[in-house]
């Protein structure tokens, strides 16, 4: 039997749409949270790191971690091991995007409904006011507008093209919406074939290779196609013979793999340059200072020996950071305008004990230095520091959170 996917906007009537089609046909329901807690299972990261790739606030250190890209080709990969085992499935929600678009016999379905008719379902379900269910119905459409941009290339969430059936729900209500996607079900065009099975196995080898490669670092698109796998850089390269030379070593060995192709994709010019990750190193650190051309200066130094790190000018950026975003290590000033080092460290060390401070100043004194240290802060260094010496201490102080 075909498979169903459902997208759709938030109070547009597609729980009620999902139950009816679970109760009636024999379909086994998959839903973002199941296969976030797949993806967390395969990979060794966190649900919660996982279901941050859903989010349109992308963390300020992704441009050194991938967390987002790591997270989205671990589901991908859950949903393509989903696709495999031999079930009928539903599966419903933002993940529904990620599907290889060479599998056909999967009924795409989108469900949308009028924005009225929307604020009513949700004051009825809610008891929020019109103007509550307004704005959360604007946010929800804003974070699945920025989703299927980023995983689909496409500026519009309800557009036809990235569907078999786009379903107004206010025009034909659950019962008929049902019927209808039961109708084309029994269409011709998403039939089981044995070409649409080779295109779930292809998904698949094309996951795997994928997730093999964000692990050991690497970040590009891949292709699959009867074993023939094409990889797909999208960032401008300095040395494009070592780095094919490393994905074709890591591909190439796959179980499936026939042959590897690299290619160059359409924002190969990006000026952004292409940096493998490597996961012996700290790529969440947060510089705290608020002599911008110092710290400035001093992101740079450290990322000339591959240690990202992003900066914030003040004691309450830094706490908000620590609130959203959950820095592994954090290189602190003392005297800082509004709130300082040590109550950023008591704070920090309070809220998230997890966290590793190096206080970095010019201005401390012994008391302040027993202060820091009494409070849990890993170290106690004087400006001017020896960047290697500070690159060891981060080193270290990165060792120290990877075995707690």
């Amino acid at each position: 039997m075909s498979d169903i996917f459902i997208f759709s906007g938030l109070f547009c009537q597609a729980d009620a749409i999902v139950k009816r089609l679970i109760d009636d046909i024999n379909f086994k329901l998959v839903t973002d949270k199941d296969l976030v807690a797949d993806a967390a299972a395969l990979s060794g990261m966190s649900e919660k790191a996982i279901a941050k790739a859903f989010s349109p606030k992308t963390s300020i250190f992704n441009k050194f971690s991938h967390e987002k890209e790591r997270s989205v080709s671990w589901l991908r990969l859950a949903l393509a091991k989903k696709l495999t085992e031999g079930k009928a499935l539903l599966v419903s929600g933002m993940v529904t995007q990620l599907l290889s678009h060479e599998i056909s016999h999967i009924l795409k379905v989108c469900i949308i409904d009028d924005l009225s008719k929307r604020i009513e379902i949700a004051g009825h379900e809610t008891g929020i006011s019109k103007e509550e269910a307004e704005k959360e119905i604007r946010k929800s459409d804003e974070e699945r507008a920025i989703w299927v941009r980023e995983v689909k290339g496409s500026n519009d969430p309800w557009t036809a093209s990235l569907y078999d059936m786009v379903i107004p729900a206010d025009k034909t209500g659950a019962d008929e919406s049902v019927a209808l996607i039961r109708e084309q079900l029994n269409n011709a065009a998403v039939e089981v074939t044995e070409a649409s099975k080779q295109a779930v196995q292809d998904f698949l080898l094309a996951s795997n290779v994928e997730t093999e490669l964000v692990t050991k670092g690497h970040n590009v698109s891949v292709k699959a196609d009867k074993g023939k796998v094409t990889l797909s850089i999208n960032k401008k390269v300095l040395l494009v013979d070592r780095l094919e030379k490393d994905l074709r070593e890591i591909a190439e060995p796959f179980e499936g793999v026939k042959s590897v192709e690299v290619t160059f994709g359409k924002d190969f010019y990006e000026a952004d340059i292409y940096r493998r990750m490597d996961f012996e190193l700290p790529s969440r650190v947060l510089l705290v200072d608020d002599e911008r051309e110092f710290v400035k200066t001093l992101s740079e130094r450290l990322l000339l020996r591959d240690l990202g790190s992003a900066v914030v000018y003040d004691g309450e950026s830094a706490l908000n950071v620590v609130h959203d975003d959950a820095p592994e290590v954090m290189i602190l000033d003392l005297k800082m305008p509004g709130i300082d080092g040590i109550e950023v460290l008591r704070r920090v060390k309070c809220d998230r004990p997890g966290i590793e401070v190096i206080i970095l100043t010019g201005h401390g004194s012994d008391a302040d230095r027993k202060t820091c240290m009494d409070l849990g802060a890993f170290a106690y260094l004087n400006k001017p520091v020896d960047i290697d010496v500070l690159s060891k201490t981060l080193k270290d102080a990165y060792a120290k959170v990877r075995n707690s």
